[in-house]
């Protein structure tokens, strides 16, 4: 896993990852973190999460896939991967499994490319990052993949 300091949206939008991947609950709402900073800027995201079943806990594990075409330096996928059912109350909402699912099928659906995300599942889901950054290692041993912690400069 490599780690950079930034904004996991403008490096996208600039050329710096093919696909950026973020968690999100089953219920189809993306109203505050990073997601809600997608579904603002990449309305094309919220709309693939909202094609989905909401509050069907199936979907944990699962993804749906938004194509952006705005970018500057040319086209990226967001990857809205269900890792949480979710998305209110105490303790730990995030699926330790759910995330080694998406994980599994982001490597299976988009092997080769450059994949970046932030720390899914450690904010506001209440994950170890101990355990979620190991998991994403372990699924995607061998993959060009970055973690971004945000920084606004």
């Amino acid at each position: 896993m490599k780690i950079v300091s930034g904004d996991l949206l403008d490096l996208a939008n600039r050329g710096c990852f093919d696909v950026i991947v973020h968690g999100c609950n089953c219920h189809c709402e993306m109203g505050a973190g990073i997601a809600l900073a997608i579904a603002r800027t990449y309305p094309e995201a919220l709309a693939a999460d909202r094609a989905t079943a909401p509050a069907d806990r199936s979907k944990l594990g699962q993804l749906s896939v938004a194509r952006i075409t705005t970018g500057a330096a040319g086209p990226f996928s967001i990857v809205n991967g269900y890792t949480q059912y979710d998305w209110a109350g105490a303790g730990v909402l995030v699926d330790y499994d759910a995330v080694r699912g998406v994980f599994r099928r982001v490597r299976q659906r988009f092997v080769g490319l450059r994949i970046g995300y932030p720390k899914l599942g450690a904010g506001l889901a209440g994950g170890d990052w101990t355990v979620i950054s190991g998991i994403i290692d372990q699924e995607l041993d061998g993959e060009d993949h970055t973690l971004v912690t945000f920084s606004s400069s």
